[in-house]
Parts: C-alpha cells; structure tokens; sequence
C-alpha cells in the first residue's frame, strides 16, 4: 500500500498540464486548457484541464480526475501501477511501506472493498507466477506474459483458505461481502475461487471490482465470475473496457464478444478493441456505455442457435441507447468457433475483415423477423408487421426508423403510411428529457465551491451550522480530511483521498463548476464569511419557527427552561432588528 502522503508529494511534482499535454494537444482557453476528449468521441472541445486545480473534466462524458485518474483511464491501468507510472515520470522513488491495511477503520465500505480486491489480486499475480502447472496453462493457450500483465492475469491455487495468508482476519464480513470467500450451511467459510486462472475486472477508473475465474483442466463451471457485490454490477460493467480504450479511439469501433477469454485472445493477436459482457445478456447500460466511446459497436458471437439468441437479445436491449449517426453490425462466426479458436486459426487480417463486413443492426433484425413469419400468407405478412412494432416503438432515431418502415413495407406489401399507422408511429415523438426543477440558489453548494476551490477553508467549517441539504456530508467529509491532515492543502490532493467514497461524486460536479469561474484568494475569504453568516441567520429562523410552534402548540409552559431561554433571545434579537 501507498502511503497518503506520498501521494500528495508526487501530485505536488507532477502538472496535469504537461501530462495530458503529452497524450493530446491542448489549447488555452482562459484561464485553462481544452481538448477534444479522449475518452470518447467528439468533434468540440468540451474536454478542460485546470492547471491551478490540476485536474480535469469532461463536460460530454462526464470524465473526471487528478493527473493519476488520467494515467489510469488513458492507459487502462490500476491505481499502483498509475502511481509508479507518475513517479518514474518525476524522478521518485515509491516508498516500500505498509500504508493503509484493511483491518484499520476506514471512513467507507466502498474504499475498504477496492482495496481488498487489490490486495487479492496482488496475490494472484505473485501465485501465478510460483506456478509451473499455470504457466503451461497460460503458454497452451499462447498467452504471453506481457498480455498475462496487461489484463493483471493470476492463479487462485487449489485449496480451500489460500487467503488466509493475506487476510489474518480471514472471517471479516468484508471478505464476503467482496466475493472472495463463500460460507456454507454450517458457517465454515472457504475460498470462492480455487485451481483457476485468474482475471481481475476493473472499472473505468481503474479499481478492480471483481474477478473471472477459468478452471485450468477439467471441472464445472468452467468459468466462475464475482457475485454481484457493492463495487460489482454486471449488468453495468464490461471486461477489458480500460485495457481497449487506446484501441476504440484509434478505431472508432468496438467488439461485443461473449467471454473475457475471448478479449484476451484478440487482444494477444492485436485485436484490442474487443470487450465482454459479465455472465449477463448486454443491456442498454452497455451499449450506451461503448456509444459514448466510439461511434460503432460490433457483437461478436458463435453461430450457432445460442449464438443467435444472444445476438437477438442484444439487439433488444440495444435499440433505445442508438442515435442516428451511430452504428450497431453484427458477426457470426462458423457452428464451433468462438472469436478465441477463430483468430488462431485464421489469423487477425481475416477476422478484421469479418469485422468490416459484419451485418447491419436493420438487416439482422428484418432477416431475423422474416425467418419467424410465413411471408408467401396474408397471415404471415401481417405476423411480420405485428412483430416489428415494439421494436420500431423502441428506436428514438427517426432515419433509422423511416428506412426500417420502408422496407418492412416492400415485405409484408402494405403501403408505407399504412406502416406508420398500424405501428402507431405517425404520432410517435421521442419523449422529451425531463426538465430538471428549479431550485433555489443553494448556500451549502456555494460553500462546497468555495472549500474545494481553497480546501484549508473546510477546517473551519461549523459542522453542527450545517442544514441537511445533499451537500451536508461532502462538507463533513472535507472538514474530516483537511482537519486531520492540514498539509492537504490542494484539490487533487483531496480528491486522491476521496476515491471510493460515498460523496467522491458530489465533490466531482462541484468542482467542475468551478472551472467557469475566477476569483481571489481574499474575495474566496470573504465570501465564505458571508455563506456562513447567512447560514447562521436561516439556523436562527429554523430554530426560532421550530420553538415558536411548540409555543403556540403547548404554551411557553410547555418549554424547557433552555428552551426558554433561547426563545427569550431570539424573540429580543427580532425586537432589536425590527
């Protein structure tokens, strides 16, 4: 583990500026620097780097972070390796030293979880390597070990408490609630994962979240995943998406496979662009995931009825995520192949040629209906378009839709308007977004704009002043971090300490907020005297409400003397102010 303080010393070396500057161009704009994204695809710049913040955010994606987020997500690293990274870059040497263990009290589960799944796979990785049995694995497989490394491959040995050597607290509830260990009816806990290769799976910040597991001979199941835990929603997540990023900005195209066998394999004959789904058919989730990245996106599956299946599903779930300008195709492969055997054997220029030539999301779907209905009958014709309607119901891409009712026009023979009325689309209209409600200016969100925008404020924070508004536990949250370590005196340095945690987000927008706004340190003093001032009048109003219904609702008899008292005082500061 990496002590905090190491931490800010390397952020306080490093400029954000200089370091993004090196992957992608940037540009003065103001007081700050802009850039298409690279961590997704568009044509404006709504990419901004703060040098006096050192950070940046993205206002298209959403992207947001220090200059190790940075490292992290372009380069698909996890945090240490990001860490070493930076410090090779600034000359440092990182310290061999116990930071923080997770038996110390932690201020969240979230953080707690991350980095006990990094110390697993830290395990693995070292497992792996002590292992000649799952070396040889690894090598039949034609895996080398610079790929091994780059997906942070290991082994769970055989055996049933081999994390118990890591763990000396082997019955902490974390080490469930993580996945790692299983208990059985009998309360005897044992480790989830034994005699498997071993994949981590890792968020797109970098934090490994989960683990799949392939058995190295024979046994059931043949891969085992994580259960969904606090960190791990598959549905939500896909393998190898931080490892593929440099590959899906280069080709503009992601590849949807089945398996992370599959990813490792591609990636191994230089097909990095692949990634897949967890255990779990794709969801909108996914693909609106990969549509933010890139402007196509490729499922890649086995030909078989199954094959098909998958593909139908993923077709469904896809429809609402896509927009006109942006492109779903699909690719079967030959009854016994899988995008593994297939690339083996036939070698990476013939599956980027499949790739190239995949079918069109329009032309599955009308091949995939017309295959259930009996086109040569009225029936059958009718069938067709009755089949189709939930599905065109679905699509929010006017274009896309208008060439879809046209040619399930020429099919069934009715005429086109005839379509539109059948499926109820004439009058369809994509739902308007929600307007988001009004609200009124709110003191504690200036106040986190202002304590981020000069941390050394967030100490002398009245916690107790503070009204139960969203913004409530970032500003606790600050007050406890720059209280217990003054010298974290920055921005990134804060931000470093908030990853994981519940309020990491909150902290993330307010901050971005900032970067549309300029002003002094003495102005920044003046104004957060100002908020607190305000903050203490509308306490006073609170209380004084709060007590003046009781009042009324009981008499003054029915008031504690300190009630009293405090009622007293606030009645004679209203006479005096009046």
């Amino acid at each position: 583990m990496i002590p905090d303080s190491f931490i800010q010393d390397l952020l306080a070396r490093v400029d954000i500026v200089d370091l993004v500057d090196g992957y992608v161009p940037l540009k003065k704009a103001g007081a700050n620097y802009a850039a298409c994204c690279p961590f997704h695809n568009e044509k404006s710049p709504s990419f901004t780097v703060s040098p006096t913040k050192q950070f940046y955010h993205c206002f298209g994606c959403g992207a947001h972070g220090t200059a190790i987020s940075f490292v992290m997500e372009y380069q698909g690293m996890g945090f240490v390796d990001a860490i070493k990274e930076l410090a090779t870059r600034a000359g440092m040497q990182v310290p061999e030293s116990e930071g923080r263990s997770f038996n110390d009290e932690k201020p969240g589960q979230t953080r707690m979880l991350i980095e006990i799944m990094a110390r697993a796979a830290q395990y693995y990785k070292d497992q792996l390597k002590a292992s000649p049995r799952a070396v040889e694995y690894c090598k039949k497989r034609g895996l080398t070990g610079e790929v091994a490394a780059r997906f942070g491959m290991g082994y769970a040995p055989d055996g049933w408490q081999n994390l118990q050597a890591i763990f000396s607290d082997y019955n902490a509830e974390e080490l469930k609630t993580a996945g790692l260990v299983i208990e059985n009816e009998a309360g005897r806990r044992y480790d989830r994962f034994r005699d498997r290769l071993m994949i981590p799976i890792i968020n797109q910040k970098g934090d490994i979240i989960a683990f799949g597991g392939r058995i190295i001979d024979q046994g059931e199941p043949k891969y085992l995943n994580s259960p969904e835990t606090p960190l791990f929603e598959k549905g939500r997540e896909l393998f190898g998406l931080p490892q593929a990023r440099q590959a899906l900005r280069e080709t503009d195209t992601a590849i949807v496979t089945e398996g992370y066998m599959d990813v490792i394999a591609l990636a191994q004959n230089g097909v990095g662009n692949a990634v897949a789904t967890l255990g779990t058919a794709t969801t909108s989730t996914h693909v609106s995931k990969l549509l933010r990245q890139v402007d196509r996106v490729v499922f890649c599956f086995d030909g078989d009825n199954a094959g098909r299946k998958a593909a139908w599903r993923a077709l469904e779930n896809s429809l609402e995520a896509l927009a006109d300008n942006k492109r779903l195709a699909f690719v079967f492969l030959p009854q016994d192949d899988d995008p593994d055997s297939y690339i083996r054997a036939h070698g990476k220029e013939e599956f980027d040629r499949l790739v190239h030539q995949a079918m069109p999301l329009s032309d599955f779907l009308l091949r995939e209906l017309a295959q259930r209905c009996d086109l040569t009958s009225s029936e059958g014709k009718a069938q067709l378009i009755y089949e189709a309607k939930p599905l065109l119901l679905k699509l929010p891409t006017p274009l896309l839709r208008l060439q879809l009712v046209k040619r399930l026009a020429e099919a069934s023979g009715f005429a086109q308007s005839e379509v539109e009325r059948l499926c109820d689309l004439r009058s369809y209209a994509p739902a308007a977004p929600a307007k988001a409600k009004r609200t009124a200016p709110s003191l504690t969100r200036n106040l986190l704009r202002i304590v981020l925008h000069k941390p050394e404020l967030a100490s002398a924070l009245p916690i107790d002043l503070l009204p139960d508004t969203p913004e409530r536990q970032a500003l606790i949250r600050l007050h406890q971090l720059v209280s217990n370590n003054p010298e974290a005196s920055s921005y990134a340095s804060l931000r470093e300490q908030l990853r994981g945690l519940p309020e990491e987000s909150m902290i993330e927008n307010a901050a971005a907020e900032l970067l549309g706004r300029q002003f002094d340190e003495a102005e920044a003093e003046g104004e957060f005297r100002d908020t607190l001032e305000k903050l203490q009048e509308g306490g006073q109003k609170r209380a004084f409400a709060e007590l003046q219904t009781k009042a009324q609702q009981f008499g003054v008899a029915g008031l504690s003397a300190a009630e009293k008292q405090a009622y007293i005082q606030l009645l004679s500061g209203k006479a005096n102010s009046s």
